[in-house]
């Protein structure tokens, strides 16, 4: 009934513009916390923002790498020569590697490196040209978060993807945007409401969590989402806002155990007295009298 859990260790910007930092997230993910895949993101600032936007401080000094919000956004991004590298030294790693897309651009560029799946942001689900691009000039897996979102979004974009019939290659993830987000605000039960509507529509049910420790997501991987992404981080007191709401290594590593031993544990029992119980019950289970009836 159940498939193997997916784990995605979101690094995003959290190598802090540093390649260095990048290779070490790449190698931990794969070596200790043994992770499925590492996913990284790609924006084009002076595309995705307005030049108000850009030339804006940041909203949060303390964690700005730039005197702007575009400075910052600049700072932090990899060119994708760089993304080229940081994919073959997943590949070196054992591990697979994939990026966020936030516009046309960056989809494209990410696209050229033909990554085994692709995944679009909630800011970035209802940005139709670039899905349609997708749908029309890249293979692989696309995953798109729903946070953010209406139902009625949430409809409209899967039904894009049928159209271009691309459905049977989408990962839906429920998602709330915040960071971190609080336990009451994570709202798990929605991923039953996705099951119930694209289930059959398309190949998988995900959860994207911005909330603290892990309990939450073996949780969800119990309702049905199989495919489990959460931010990771070396260092959560590290510079920049996405840390906070961040796994470091050991998180990361206790998620992917705990996912592990749970998929091996939801299932019916084979037989009625399972091998593991019958000396235990020649020992402990009360002997009735022959006579003796209910």
């Amino acid at each position: 009934m159940y498939k193997p859990p997916y784990v995605i260790a979101e690094a995003g910007c959290n190598h802090m513009g540093q390649m260095e930092i990048a290779h070490e997230m790449i190698t931990t993910a794969a070596v200790f916390c043994k992770a499925d895949a590492i996913k990284f993101q790609k924006r084009c600032p002076k595309e995705l923002l307005s030049s108000e936007q850009y030339n804006a401080p940041h909203p949060n000094p303390y964690n700005s790498y730039g005197k702007t919000y575009g400075e910052h956004r600049e700072f932090l991004e990899f060119t994708v020569e760089e993304h080229a590298q940081l994919k073959k030294w997943c590949e070196e790693a054992g591990i697979t590697y994939a990026s966020s897309v936030w516009d046309m651009t960056s989809a494209k560029e990410i696209a050229s490196l033909k990554p085994d799946f692709i995944k679009i942001p909630s800011a970035c689900n209802n940005h139709y040209e670039m899905l349609r691009w997708l749908c029309e000039n890249y293979e692989g897996e696309m995953q798109v978060s729903f946070g953010m979102t209406t139902h009625t979004e949430e409809e409209e974009m899967v039904q894009l993807f049928e159209r271009y019939d691309r459905a049977k290659d989408l990962v839906l993830f429920n998602c709330v945007s915040g960071y971190p987000v609080p336990f009451t605000d994570v709202c798990l039960l929605e991923i039953r409401h996705m099951q119930e509507k694209y289930k059959d529509r398309v190949k998988a049910i995900g959860f994207s969590g911005h909330h603290l420790g892990i309990a939450v997501d073996v949780a969800a991987y119990t309702l049905g989402a199989t495919v489990i992404e959460r931010h990771y981080t070396l260092d959560r007191t590290w510079k920049g806002t996405d840390h906070a709401a961040s796994l470091e290594p050991d998180g990361v590593r206790k998620l992917v155990r705990n996912l592990k031993v749970v998929y091996e544990a939801l299932k019916y029992k084979s037989e009625e007295i399972l091998p593991i119980e019958i000396e235990q019950r020649k020992k402990l289970k009360y002997k009735k009298d022959n006579e003796e009836t209910i």
